[in-house]
């Protein structure tokens, strides 16, 4: 019998989540470029890649231990509240989830500055002895902080 969990963290991060969001939305082109030691490539398949049902094909660099690809559809996206929702539908995670689903808020901070970064996934094990993705956790906190230091590196 599989188990169903959900884990999140929250990161604050010094970019404004205007900026900080559409650095996030242009991860297609973005990441790759900006972040070749964790990402290979990302491909849209269907879609505009930001859009609710597009497509994407995440290749992950050599260093990557336990996912070289993931194949991610956007389920819910809300320019507005800087919200976007995703589930893995192909690649090497399902062969741990039997589903996965990541949600990402950005929110501005009431100060103005800076931000804080909400990551949430909802996911459902292939077998009990199947770890929590902890480790997909802090791959999404090192890309959060990582995405920081781009954002403060573009004028």
């Amino acid at each position: 019998m599989a188990s169903d969990g959900t884990l999140s963290v929250e990161v604050d991060v010094k970019s404004v989540a205007d900026k900080f969001w559409k650095n996030m939305r242009d991860s297609t082109i973005i990441f790759p470029k900006a972040f070749p030691h964790d990402y290979k490539s990302i491909e849209v398949l269907e879609g505009d890649g930001k859009a609710v049902g597009s497509i994407r094909l995440i290749t992950y660099s050599e260093g990557s231990p336990i996912v070289k690809e993931s194949k991610e559809r956007i389920e819910a996206a809300d320019e507005e509240k800087k919200t976007v929702s995703y589930s893995v539908i192909g690649g090497d995670l399902l062969k741990y989830y039997k589903s996965f689903k990541g949600h990402i808020v950005v929110i501005p901070k009431e100060d103005g500055n800076g931000s804080s970064v909400k990551w949430s996934c909802e996911f459902e094990k292939a077998s009990e002895e199947i770890p929590d993705p902890h480790a997909i956790k802090d791959f999404v906190v090192k890309n959060f902080m990582e995405l920081d230091d781009y954002c403060h590196q573009q004028a």
